[in-house]
């Protein structure tokens, strides 16, 4: 059995104004395809993942509990 090479970083989240994901830049239908796509495929999936991931807006961090509690005390 061979390894399919994957650019997943395992932050799977999908930006709704691109319909990428945040982490790699595949979109849902690449990622459910991924394992039954020919080599070829997922070499030109990839890429395009360096410009895709340009046009996606990143998330904000989300706030930890200890920012939080400092963020509060500054108040």
């Amino acid at each position: 059995m061979t390894a399919i090479e994957s650019p997943c970083i395992l932050v799977c989240s999908i930006d709704e104004k691109t319909g990428y994901c945040f982490g790699c830049g595949r979109t849902r239908a690449e990622i459910a395809a991924w394992i039954t796509m020919t080599p070829q495929a997922r070499r030109a999936v990839m890429a395009e993942l360096p410009a895709r991931l340009e046009t996606v807006e990143r998330k904000p961090r989300r706030e930890t509990r200890r920012a939080r509690l400092a963020r509060e005390r500054g108040n």
